[in-house]
């Protein structure tokens, strides 16, 4: 029988299935719990990209005693708040609901789809899911006292990894799969087709438009920043210079160095700010 245990309840050959330890993981999966918690990651979710955007916009216009402008930033920023600690916590749960609702989209929600489609939305999960848990564990350890950042952290990464055999290649390759995932973020920000993730039935057609505006324009921008990202660490590959490797932070930085640098920046905190309402959007309407 294996996992999935059958007992035979009418003389017809009708057949009722009582999950094993694998049926069970999936009914946690699909569980209302669950699900409610996960919302609630999506609020945290929203919120941390609305906070790398105020802290974008503060690297644009010169604000003093700025902190990074990435999730660690952001995090830091929500800690030194009133109850700060007790806020993290509920982002640090929230997101992890959402890396287990996101883990079980990849094992379990994509038994009807078939082929080629059936493995991009299985990477695509699993991916998510690991942006998801990343972030989760971010926020624990902020709220633990961390005060390290995302960017020097990876730059601390980066180094390290450069220096095992094959270390550029792989260092290469992670800044290839994280330019191609701020390509598939501007993509599907063009083709609008995080839609389909969206239950609109309830909406009126005005706030229809405009919750696919700001989609649009929110996955662009992130596309957009994660793209530079990737190319920064593809450099450092290549080059051997770790400093070429900061992270967001360093990534928005060199948006900054670049002429009308300042404009440039503001644009793309304004995406981060609308790719943190769409999240938050989609706590309400979200099909899970």
């Amino acid at each position: 029988m294996g996992l999935t245990a059958f007992a035979r309840t009418s003389s017809l050959g009708t057949f009722v299935m009582r999950p094993g330890v694998g049926g069970k993981v999936e009914q946690a999966g699909n569980s209302g719990s669950l699900e409610a918690v996960a919302r609630v990651g999506l609020i945290a979710y929203g919120v941390v990209h609305l906070l790398i955007s105020w802290l974008a916009l503060q690297l644009a216009w010169g604000a003093a005693a700025r902190k990074s402008a990435d999730p660690s930033g952001a995090l830091r920023t929500v800690a030194d708040q009133p109850v700060g600690r007790i806020l993290l916590w509920l982002i640090a749960l929230g997101l992890v609901a959402l890396a287990l609702w996101q883990a079980s989209e990849a094992i379990w929600g994509c038994r009807n789809r078939e082929g080629a489609d059936r493995i991009r939305k299985q990477v695509t999960s699993g991916a998510v899911a690991m942006i998801y848990a990343a972030l989760g564990v971010g926020a624990a350890s902020v709220a633990l006292g961390s005060r390290s950042s995302s960017s020097q952290s990876q730059q601390q990464a980066t180094s390290g990894v450069l220096g095992w055999p094959a270390g550029r290649v792989i260092v290469m390759a992670a800044g290839l799969i994280i330019v191609g995932v701020g390509v598939g973020g501007v993509v599907k920000g063009i083709r609008k087709s995080f839609s389909e993730e969206i239950d609109t039935s309830s909406m009126s057609p005005a706030f229809r438009e405009g919750v696919a505006r700001l989609g649009q324009v929110g996955y662009i921008a992130k596309g957009v920043a994660l793209g530079l990202v990737g190319g920064l660490l593809s450099y450092a590959a290549l080059t051997f210079q770790q400093q070429k490797a900061p992270g967001l932070d360093g990534a928005l930085q060199t948006i900054l160095a670049q002429p009308s640098g300042r404009f440039l920046l503001t644009a793309v905190a304004l995406g981060f700010l609308a790719f943190g309402l769409f999240a938050i959007l989609q706590s309400r309407y979200r099909r899970m």
